[in-house]
Formats: C-alpha cells, structure tokens, sequence
C-alpha cells in the first residue's frame, strides 16, 4: 500500500503514527511516499497564498490518479469539502487541541510591550491582538524545528504553534505556556489527523475504519461543519474546537475584529450525534452576532 504524505519532519511522523496502527490491525504492507505540495514551495504567509487545500491538493490528485492508494493528511489542512470520489476514512484519536506558547521563560502577559511573536496565521493573530495589542506580530514560515530555533536566535521573542505537532515530534518540553481552549481558540480540528482514501476502494476503507476514534470523528465533524456553513478558510480567523462529554457534543468557536476592539463567540451543546447539526447551529449564532462584517474586515486586509 503506498501511502501519500508531505515531506515535513512532523507530517512524516504523522504518517508513521498512522501506520503504527495499521500495522497493528493488518499485515498489508506499506510505502510512505513523499509529494510535495503548494504549501510546501510557496514561502509567503498562508493568508497571503489565498488559495484552499495548499497542503493536501497535489496528494490527493495523486490519490484519484490512483499514484497512492491512501494519504494522511492533517485535518486542519483539508477544506470542508473534498475532492469527488474521496473519503475521510479513518479519524485516529486525536491529539490535544490546544495552541502553546514558546519563548524563553515568559507568559504571554509577561512579554514587555513591543515584543516580536511570530505567526503566519490570522487567527493566532486575532487571538494576540485581542489579549496584547501592544505586542508586535511578524511572519513566519517553516517547519516546527525551523520556527524554534528562529526564536531562540532571536528573530522573535515568542512563536505561538500547536501542542499537537510538539508531542508528536517529542519536543514538547520547548512549551513556555499552554493555552486554555477559550482563551485561546485554537484552529477547527487542529491535532486530529485524517485519513483518505478513494470512496470506492471498500476493502481499504474496511481496514482503515479499524483504527476510527468515535468521539474524534465528531469532533471533526462538529468542526468541519462549522467551516462549511462559514465558508471560513485562511483569510478568515475562525477559533473553533469540539468536545465529546459523555453523551454530549460540546461546540466553542469564536472571531475578533481585525482592531481586536471586538471579539463574538458562540457556545452550545448537543447530542454527540448530532455534531453535524451542531456546527451549522453554532455557525447561524455567529452570524446573527455579526461574524460576516467581522470576516469581511479580515478578507480586505
């Protein structure tokens, strides 16, 4: 089986996670094979690059032209709506949610006024804008590995990126603060991992649902939801994360003016298996709050 990933550090360990299970349920064996991506070539920030699916379009391209028979993507990388003839097959459990702060020794409310934090996403910058406004925000691109030791040179004072890639690539001892879910809203489905295949490859599809989390399957779902209602992307900085209690589904998201002088939130609770109806719900309240005005701000940056 050859399984379609980007070249990172971190998307390659990401894909031997999901193998590690696999090989688990399965004597298949399996073949990373490495495609690079427009997200991977293209060295300005994500918001500037403008396009959806810039991490995932070329692998699943390979995947439909039958170049790869499945591809682990991460979720927060594939827009709402895949390409015809694929399915997110497998969701394996997912990892914390949270965004994290990495400088050295200092909170973010410890950071002297005009320091530089380095992020490329506009959701992160929503979110510091909105706690520090007096803080100063510069881009930054690169691996995980790239961004930390950009930090320690003193390029910036301090990089927000998500617990998730840090456990996974076992550096997580880099972390200054860890980020309550709403204080800092991290990104729909951020630390969960999706795994595609071809929708008719069934006997696949059998194998890879063996290694299914529920509960981090409607979590995406929630999430997913929510982006496609929104029609949220990289130029709209939409906080949103799903939790699983029990028998319910929990949905939080939130969006802050591009002056950070206002910030919206909804909050709501359902039946976990309603996660799907959930996020359209979720995402009619943000819009009754004013959401579109606030993207609008965001899109004609």
């Amino acid at each position: 089986m050859r399984v379609g990933s980007r070249g990172s550090k971190l998307a390659l360990k990401q894909c031997e996670y999901v193998l590690e299970r696999l090989r688990e349920v399965s004597k298949e064996d399996f073949i990373i094979k490495v495609i690079k991506t427009k997200g991977d070539e293209d060295a300005r920030p994500l918001y500037d690059i403008g396009s959806k699916g810039i991490f995932e379009k070329e692998i699943d391209l390979a995947l439909l032209n039958n170049e790869i028979d499945l591809a682990v993507h991460s979720m927060k990388d594939l827009p709402s709506e895949l390409p015809n003839g694929l399915t997110i097959a497998a969701v394996p459990k997912r990892e914390e949610p949270n965004d994290v702060l990495i400088s050295k020794g200092l909170l973010l409310n410890e950071l002297k006024s005009g320091s530089i934090i380095g992020t490329s996403s506009l959701r992160r910058m929503a979110e510091i804008r909105y706690l520090r406004k007096d803080l100063n925000i510069k881009a930054i691109r690169g691996n995980v590995e790239t961004r930390i030791n950009k930090m320690l040179n003193g390029d910036y004072d301090a990089i927000i990126l998500a617990e998730a890639g840090l456990k996974r690539l076992g550096i997580d001892n880099y972390i200054t603060q860890r980020f309550d879910i709403k204080e800092f809203v991290p990104a729909p489905c951020q630390g969960s991992l999706a795994v595609v295949a071809r929708d008719d490859d069934k006997r696949l599809i059998t194998i890879l649902r063996s290694i299914e989390d529920a509960n981090s399957r409607l979590e995406s779902i929630a999430e997913r939801s929510l982006l496609a209602e929104m029609n949220a992307g990289c130029k709209f900085p939409l906080g949103a994360v799903a939790r699983v209690i029990g028998n319910k589904i929990m949905l939080y998201s939130s969006i802050s003016s591009l002056d950070a002088s206002k910030r919206i939130y909804a909050e709501m609770y359902d039946d976990k298996y309603n996660a799907d109806i959930l996020g359209k719900k979720v995402a009619k309240e943000l819009i009754s709050k004013g959401a579109i005005e606030i993207a609008k701000e965001w899109r004609y940056e």
